[in-house]
């Protein structure tokens, strides 16, 4: 299951093989286009791309966008927290073309990317195009191979985007993703395309139009393409819900949030959780990006939105300021991705908490004004709706708190009226983003864990345990039973199997039941709860046996030893390379570790050996690995680095390994490595074995990537090597520390017989007979030009600029044209002398002798031009073409 983080690059990555240049997100406030309060899409950073006014060194650019929309046009401030899909912060994925390619290239650009990098299925996605695009909907099924029933025309503006009253707009194409017919909705253009079982997850936009203020429309100088891709959507579905709060970030956040009020993240104050999570990343995105809160513009935007979630810490008791507390989690999270926020980091939190200190006052003014509102009313009146929704919309009173007030005083709020004045305020500041449907149930897994509880997880201690079969999941329905063959989920309440997080992958191993037996492929986890992905291989297995659970125990030992191998890995960067090395991504898989980190270059020859041979040190010192459980304030007290993808609650467990026998060098006092980490770990250092760094390569912008082995896999990859040196000593009949040397003078003595054979090649070819072929050719004279023209034998087509050179000379005015049968092919080279370059081309040459021997077109310079074809058999046709060109200038 790939995390918020790794989709992001992986989007990012694929677009870079693809030739896109990767451009930094812009800042949330648009340096170009004063139209608009905040950026809410990808492409507006390059409008002025897109309309032909400005140039840059690139023609294809991928970013992933930060965006915010809560004011102006964009706005889904009131619907945040009480949906699956609204945000006011989100990130969007785009590829852009700027004149370079269109649809042809466009759609299957998309297709590859979610069928392949991300391994969405084909069968679950229908797309969109306008009802007028032919051209669209038939590259969908040529590429994509989609039945015309899931190609939807719509003839709305849904499928005509605009970015706003004014700029580039064009056709659209949108791609769905169905979540299953257990979810309520229709697919779009049905009554309930309002639902949320069809998500739309990325839009095309075939950028060919630009809208003026009068309602005209202009063709760009370039059809160009402009794309946008939800990362949170896609998050939430690769994670195996339709909920965006779902997914690895968004519930990180949440979690943060239940810690620093003390209260359950799932439980009645789940939305305030939610919201308080989507507002901490507007805000604070916004305050790095230079808006600070205001009565005015966008910082009276930035202020609503900060005040909103202060007053939802509030209702969840908290009576002290909460937001500034969980910016560190949120820098945890996206401080990779987006560095300004850890640069701000100090920023952000002072203004969260003075902010928020200001708005207990600010509370109690809007008591005030309820009382005064009330002063001027019958007793018995309601209190005007206009009223309350100046409470709600000035103040950040919802209507419920307002009701709450009202009804210890026994009045009521006159609610048609509060929801007219809701109603025009929405239509003033509606949404934009397309499909984002009605609230949507709380996914299985969370229903699970609110009925059952979390998984206890047991895997520290042992890896074989029994449990008790809470839930058998099957095609994302609960089932009672489950049968020899089928692939299904189980969920228990204890369970030795780990669930992938935090770089290490999900275990692997049986279940077994008294009915039945199980072959478990990969545990994940979702809301706490264990999910073991598997497949039952004998018997029926049922919902509320007991069970017995293995762990694969040699996966398992290979996995803790790449873990620790990590943490040791870690720490030795830091010595070597400074302190700034920060983890950035990790994969300890049980045949591989991968370990990412934040560092401006690559590593030399020489830090490379000195960080693998100081954990092989510390490997070799067996020392003990030890684990404490801890509050995460105590664990920082005393230096322990927090890893990336970790979430912390209220204890942490932090991993210790290694001493520095009273060196004073260490992360906290004696003590070599120490992390806040909830994987699993060998018991001592020389349990991994050994360790062998493979090399480092680019990850991202300014982050580095170390593969390497440990244990069984690197003796193993280092007997390799060792039999490969020998077998290349063996052939070299050298000792093996001679094998560097022989085959550095072997390289040499190769160059030297290569070139050494390249001139004797020439210099038969110039001279006639032999290898070479025909005699040196005599120049005839064609319209007043000396022309030398024949086929030479035994020589390459790398040969023959040298050899047209080496004819040019000796003509001192004139053409050549040279034709080498190479294998069965032929390679044609011209040349003509400086002096007549003005009048002739050796390129209009080689294009002529070229159609003649099966070949296309040529190119080169007006001096030298090359180009081949199929076969020698028609040289004298092509010689004689060449000839009649030279006629007829």
């Amino acid at each position: 299951m790939p995390s918020l983080n790794e989709i992001r690059s992986t989007f990012l990555n694929y677009f870079e093989r693809q030739g896109h240049q990767v451009v930094p997100s812009s800042p949330l406030v648009p340096r170009n286009d004063p139209t608009l309060m905040f950026a809410n899409s990808g492409m507006v950073q390059f409008k002025n791309l897109f309309t032909g006014v400005e140039k840059r060194d690139y023609t294809r650019a991928t970013t992933a966008q930060k965006c915010v929309r809560a004011g102006g046009k964009h706005n889904d401030l009131d619907n945040v927290g009480y949906t699956a899909r609204h945000h006011t912060f989100f990130e969007m994925l785009g590829n852009f073309s700027f004149g370079d390619y269109f649809k042809n290239e466009a759609i299957p650009f998309a297709w590859e990317m979610i069928t392949k990098e991300l391994d969405i299925p084909k069968d679950r996605l229908v797309v969109t195009v306008y009802h007028d695009d032919d051209e669209a909907a038939e590259i969908w099924k040529k590429v994509a191979g989609i039945s015309d029933n899931r190609i939807i025309r719509i003839a709305t503006d849904d499928n005509f985007w605009m970015m706003g009253p004014t700029g580039p707009c064009g056709p659209s194409s949108e791609i769905f993703f169905d979540h299953g017919d257990h979810i309520w909705g229709g697919p779009p253009g049905s009554p309930e395309e309002d639902g949320d079982r069809f998500v739309e997850i990325w839009n095309l936009v075939f950028m060919q139009y630009e809208q003026f203020e009068d309602g005209t429309r202009e063709p760009l100088p370039n059809q160009s393409i402009d794309t946008g891709m939800g990362i949170e959507r896609v998050a939430a579905l690769l994670q195996g819900t339709n909920d965006n709060y779902a997914t690895d970030l968004m519930r990180s956040l949440i979690e943060a949030s239940a810690h620093a009020t003390s209260t359950d993240p799932d439980g009645p104050g789940k939305t305030h959780h939610r919201v308080i999570a989507d507002h901490l990343r507007s805000t604070s995105f916004l305050i790095a990006d230079g808006v600070m809160p205001s009565n005015d513009g966008r910082g009276y935007v930035l202020r609503r939105i900060m005040r909103r979630a202060m007053r939802h810490a509030h209702l969840l008791g908290s009576q002290d300021p909460v937001m500034h507390r969980l910016v560190p989690a949120l820098v945890q999270q996206m401080g990779a991705a987006y560095p300004e926020l850890g640069q701000a980091q100090a920023l952000i939190q002072e203004t969260l908490r003075a902010e928020e200190t200001r708005f207990k006052q600010t509370l109690e003014r809007g008591l005030r004004l309820l009382d005064d509102e009330l002063s001027d009313l019958p007793e018995d009146a309601p209190l005007p709706g206009e009223a309350a929704f100046k409470l709600y919309d000035t103040f950040g009173f919802p209507l419920d708190l307002t009701q709450d007030a009202l009804r210890e005083k026994g009045r009521s709020v006159d609610t048609d009226g509060f929801d007219a004045a809701m109603a025009e305020q929405k239509a003033k500041a509606r949404a934009a983003w397309s499909g984002s449907g009605e609230t949507a149930d709380a996914s299985l897994w969370f229903d699970l864990a609110e009925k059952h509880g979390t998984t206890e997880f047991l895997g520290y201690d042992t890896e074989v345990a029994e449990g008790q079969l809470l839930a058998i999941v099957r095609d994302g329905a609960a089932v009672k039973t489950a049968e020899a063959g089928q692939e299904v989920q189980f969920v228990l309440n204890q369970t030795p199997f780990y669930a992938e997080s935090g770089g290490q992958v999900g275990d692997q191993g049986e279940i077994r039941t008294e009915t039945g037996a199980a072959r478990i492929t990969d545990t994940r986890k979702t809301a706490g709860v264990f999910i073991h992905m598997g497949q039952v291989t004998e018997g029926t297995i049922e919902t509320g046996q007991g069970a017995e659970l293995e762990v694969d125990h040699s996966r398992r030992s290979a996995i803790r030893a790449n873990h620790s191998a990590t943490h040791l890995l870690h720490e030795a960067l830091r010595r070597t390379l400074g302190d700034h090395v920060a983890q950035r991504g990790s994969l300890n898989a049980h045949d591989r570790l991968r370990f990412d980190f934040s560092h401006g270059k690559a590593l030399s020859r020489e830090e490379l050996d000195q960080v693998e041979t100081e954990v092989n040190e510390f490997i070799r010192r067996n020392e003990k690995v030890e684990t404490r459980i801890m509050t995460p304030d105590d664990a920082r007290a005393i230096g322990a680095q927090a890893l990336f993808g970790e979430k912390y609650g209220d204890e942490v467990r932090v991993v210790s390994m290694g001493s520095l026998s009273g060196s004073g060098k260490g992360a906290s006092g004696d003590t070599y490595s120490l992390e806040l980490c909830g994987g699993t770990h060998v018991r001592q250092t020389g349990d991994i074995g050994m360790f062998v760094l493979l090399g480092d390569s680019a990850s991202s912008s300014g982050v580095r990537r170390i593969e390497a082995l440990s244990g069984a896999d690197a003796f193993r990859y280092l007997a390799d090597q060792g039999k490969h040196l020998s077998d290349a000593a063996l052939a070299l009949k050298a000792r093996p520390d001679e094998v560097p040397e022989r085959v550095r003078a072997l390289l040499d003595e190769r160059k030297a017989l290569t070139n050494e054979l390249a001139q004797l090649r020439r210099e038969l070819a110039m001279g006639g007979g032999g290898a070479g072929g025909a005699a040196q050719p005599e120049a005839q004279e064609v319209n007043g030009i000396r022309f030398a023209a024949h086929v030479v034998n035994g020589v390459t087509g790398k040969d023959l600029p040298a050899l047209v050179d080496e004819h040019k000379a000796r003509l001192d005015s004139g053409a050549v044209l040279l034709i080498a049968d190479t294998g069965g092919k032929a390679a044609v080279a011209a040349g003509v002398t400086k002096d007549l370059t003005d009048r002739l081309s050796a390129v209009d040459l080689v294009r002529a002798a070229v159609a003649e021997l099966g070949g296309k077109g040529g190119g080169g310079r007006p001096d030298m031009a090359q180009g081949g074809g199929r076969d020698t058999a028609n040289s004298d046709a092509a010689i004689a073409a060449a000839r009649s060109h030279l006629e007829t200038i």
